[in-house]
């Protein structure tokens, strides 16, 4: 059984930084990709960043050159640094691990950005 726990979230300012982290427990050292979503209020769940196991990372358009994801290949902790935020980023965020159709899912933690 996977479980991925997040934290890292909470109010910040526009132009701000906050570093998510997802802990993640249970045999997932195969399961790719890794990665977060977010779900703003009255959206869809959309993707903002995986990586796959060979090494190949994914970025939402918004975010691109904002957010970095990491964790190794065999990281049991993924990570994703937020720069420059803006208020559009406010969102619940969500780990993933296998995909968003079939994959494991975290509670989500909430980031808002606010002045």
């Amino acid at each position: 059984q996977v479980q991925l726990v997040e934290s890292g979230g909470g109010l910040v300012q526009p132009g701000g930084s906050l570093r998510l982290s997802c802990a993640a427990s249970g045999n997932i050292f195969k399961i790719s990709p890794m990665g977060w979503y977010r779900q703003a209020p009255g959206k869809q769940r959309e993707l903002v960043a995986a990586f796959t196991r060979t090494g190949s990372t994914t970025y939402a358009d918004s975010v691109r050159g904002r957010f970095t994801i990491s964790g190794g290949s065999a990281a049991n902790t993924v990570y994703l640094q937020m720069n420059s935020l803006k208020p559009e980023d406010t969102a619940v965020y969500y780990c993933n691990a296998g995909g968003g159709v079939v994959g494991y899912w975290g509670q989500g933690t909430q980031v808002t950005v606010s002045s």
